[in-house]
């Protein structure tokens, strides 16, 4: 505490009336940095014009923003990393870890009843697109990506956009293909018609 109150240039009585330990400060600091990660993700996703540029946005805007604030990931990966620790993270922040993923999770079903996607469990996938760019994050932070970050963002992205958009790409291509059978199937008939007509 004496340390924290001779940064902020205040006496040590006066933090004691804001925080009542070294606990409440530090998970204040947490708050702070969470929430301006959420508005940060939030805006870029609602930036983005199509559901492809959205869960790119999402990605990129997480990444970008720890890749900036390194301090605070450590913090945050350090109370996030493990849900079931002794210290139980508190409710507050178990809402804002779920108010990202809840988005995504409206993005992505959103997505899904246009056909733009293939998405059974739009939940679950949103909670491991999520966890997947948490994970991103994590091995950048411990030096074990060399890559660029335009490059992480890029190789995540398109790993979870193949998933989702694949099987909803190749249904579209099953109807092309189908339609198209069908067109010059009734094409030939005409033309056999005319054959006979003319015999």
């Amino acid at each position: 505490m004496d340390d924290v109150a001779e940064a902020a240039g205040v006496a040590k009585g006066t933090l004691y009336l804001y925080f009542r330990s070294k606990r409440e400060i530090y998970l204040a600091a947490l708050r702070h940095d969470v929430q301006a990660l959420n508005r940060e993700t939030a805006s870029r996703v609602q930036a983005a014009p199509a559901i492809e540029a959205q869960v790119r946005a999402f990605i990129d805007a997480r990444v970008r923003y720890c890749e900036e604030n390194r301090d605070f990931f450590k913090i945050y990966y350090s109370e996030f990393g493990n849900m079931f620790s002794p210290s139980p993270v508190p409710k507050e922040f178990r809402d804002m870890y779920a108010q990202q993923a809840r988005m995504l999770q409206g993005v992505l079903e959103q997505a899904a009843r246009l056909g733009q996607i293939s998405v059974a469990r739009p939940e679950s996938t949103a909670l491991m697109i999520y966890d997947m760019t948490r994970g991103l994050i994590a091995q950048r932070m411990l030096g074990w990506s060399k890559a660029g970050v335009d490059e992480d963002v890029e190789f995540l992205f398109g790993m979870v956009w193949k998933g989702i958009a694949g099987n909803a790409l190749e249904s579209k291509n099953v109807g092309r293909t189908r339609r198209a059978a069908r067109s010059l199937s009734d094409d030939a008939g005409l033309l056999y018609g005319e054959r006979a007509v003319r015999k």
